[in-house]
């Protein structure tokens, strides 16, 4: 391969084509695809590499891999953390700020798959759709209809903790079951909120309220642990959790206790401590768990998408211009003038 003026690096993983289709039409940005486990080979490609396509997912990625201080140390040309989602658990972002490296995700590029698993989550639960089917393959004939007796959505309370992209979303589709829409965010006020189509509320509020809470926020400092045993208490008996967001904002052995109790009447659970969890993990065991493997977002279209938002945006700041999509715009200072120094020009201003 023709050595060019930028380059990109990624990992030997599963790529959307229209990812690497729009790196070729590039003439001087170049990709390079490594191995996890062939550190000889790949350090001396991150150390030349002007930016990172990073897996958003922690248990996807061997820890040395992860962008943190360590990584950055190694790599003195890195410009560009760019995530392959919405989520960034891979990234230190402040240890990026510090070293003046921008992060950029592609929030938004998934939102209205993981809106429509929420809400395919939430019938699933209620309908008992998942635990009708194992019956019907594995327990013997005989057994009465009304044992899997579901509830209606119709009609009911959904609260959304995290109201931004896919939480939007998940309010657009429950109007069309004639739900109640409440949400908490913190960084949206309540006219944003109403035009989104909730009511903004505290969280307590949200809990004792709702017969549907949805996880629609990022796993940061502040979300970390949110979902605990108190949390779960404060939640109305029989309501239903859903989570589409990051593993480790609920507390799994507390909603386990939950469930066991009879406090919730169920869960519907796309995200993990550890992504998949073992086969014998406690709440896998539950009849009224309806689990699947982070795949919320894992549809031909949002991958499609994802793929067209993170390679356009690479282009676009390797080519000097101002990302739609950062995560620490208040690096942009720093990072251009080590931008600069590394590629002989200066990049546009960054506007808010």
């Amino acid at each position: 391969m023709t050595e060019k003026a930028k380059t990109i690096v990624r990992f030997n993983t599963w790529v959307h084509p229209e990812f690497l289709s729009r790196l070729d039409r590039e003439d001087d940005i170049g990709l390079a695809v490594v191995e996890q486990d062939d550190e000889d080979q790949t350090w001396p490609v991150v150390e030349r590499a002007h930016a990172y396509q990073v897996q958003s997912s922690r248990d996807e990625l061997k820890e040395q891999w992860h962008v943190h201080d360590a990584f950055l140390k190694r790599a003195p040309n890195m410009l560009c953390v760019s995530t392959g989602g919405a989520g960034y658990d891979t990234v230190d972002v402040p240890a990026c700020t510090d070293a003046g490296v921008l992060v950029v995700n592609q929030t938004g590029g998934n939102a209205v798959s993981v809106a429509e698993h929420v809400i395919g989550m939430i019938i699933d639960v209620s309908k008992r759709i998942t635990e009708t089917d194992r019956a019907m393959r594995s327990q013997p004939r005989g057994f009465a209809r009304e044992v899997l007796m579901g509830r209606e959505v119709s009609g009911r309370t959904i609260g959304i903790i995290g109201i931004g992209n896919v939480g939007t979303r998940v309010a657009k589709f429950a109007k069309a079951f004639d739900m109640t829409v409440l949400a908490t965010d913190p960084f949206v006020d309540r006219d944003t909120v109403a035009v989104r189509g909730a009511e903004k509320v505290e969280l307590d509020e949200l809990l004792s309220r709702s017969d549907f809470v949805s996880l629609n926020c990022p796993r940061d400092s502040s979300t970390l642990g949110m979902m605990d045993a108190a949390a779960y208490a404060k939640m109305k008996k029989g309501a239903i959790l859903i989570t589409t967001c990051r593993g480790g904002v609920h507390d799994e052995a507390a909603l386990l206790d939950a469930l066991q109790s009879g406090h919730l009447g169920g869960a519907g659970l796309d995200v993990w401590d550890t992504e998949p969890p073992p086969l014998d993990y406690p709440l896998l065991a539950l009849d009224n768990v309806v689990s699947t493997f982070h795949t919320a977002g894992v549809t031909h279209e949002a991958r499609a998408q994802m793929a067209r938002f993170a390679s356009d945006q690479l282009v676009e700041v390797l080519n000097g211009k101002a990302p739609p999509r950062p995560v620490n715009p208040e690096v942009w200072p720093a990072y251009s003038r080590r931008f600069e120094n590394i590629l002989g020009f200066y990049p546009q201003p960054f506007e808010t």
